[in-house]
């Protein structure tokens, strides 16, 4: 019987290779929240600074854009002669948020509720832009118009009263809810990706502004998962 030693076989490439990945992905399994906190800062308040800072870079956002238009008429009587004329006006208002305003005591970090909470300044309204290609004048004109300057009279206050209204159109309850709602879920939105990039999944993000009543119980209840928050188109 031959007791000589059989050579033993080597690992074959593929094994080889199965082990080497087997070791890379517990390295990436074990190491990477540290170097994701290496790559982001380590912890909320750092990267809320960062996202902060980003955001005011910004100068201005402008989460909602919407299109009104004014019916306006008037009138110009004297003697027994009466001209009439009326204009029919579209034009676009921009609502903002000017994140210049932004300061680090507007954004707070509550690590008992796990919450980012993000003050705002008040949305401003910008315009409105007014399409006059679009604007149309009607009326009738009478011996006003061609005797006088009713015509221009009635033109200008037509426009001034549009513009007027278009401004009150825009500051209406349901405009303004609907800018802030965007304005809520943009900046939501900006401060949730890097917390998420980091492996923060826990964290709540909830954009607010300065008006709105701090004394409501359910403040915090509203306030989103960072999944929530970006599943919110």
């Amino acid at each position: 019987m031959d007791a000589s030693p059989q050579p033993r076989r080597g690992l074959t490439p593929l094994a080889i290779a199965a082990i080497v990945g087997a070791l890379v992905v517990g390295l990436l399994v074990g190491g990477g929240w540290n170097i994701k906190r290496k790559l982001f800062g380590g912890d909320v308040s750092s990267i809320a600074r960062a996202s902060l800072e980003s955001m005011r870079a910004q100068n201005r956002l402008v989460p909602f854009v919407a299109r009104y238009v004014s019916v306006v008429t008037s009138k110009q009587s004297q003697l027994m002669f009466t001209s009439e004329r009326t204009l029919i006006l579209p034009g676009d208002v921009r609502y903002e948020l000017d994140l210049a305003k932004l300061r680090q005591r507007d954004v707070k970090w509550d690590d008992a509720s796990k919450t980012l909470t993000v003050t705002l300044p008040e949305i401003e309204i910008a315009g409105p832009e007014v399409d006059l290609a679009a604007a149309r004048e009607y009326g009738s004109g009478g011996v006003l118009t061609v005797i006088g300057d009713a015509r221009t009279t009635l033109d200008e206050a037509n426009r001034s009263a549009a513009i007027t209204d278009l401004r009150k159109q825009a500051q209406a309850a349901t405009p303004m809810r609907l800018a802030r709602d965007a304005a809520r879920q943009a900046v939501e939105r900006s401060f949730a990706l890097p917390l998420r990039a980091a492996g923060i999944g826990d964290a709540k993000v909830v954009a607010r502004f300065g008006s709105d009543p701090t004394d409501d119980p359910s403040f915090i209840d509203r306030s989103r998962s960072l999944n929530e928050v970006m599943a919110t188109p």
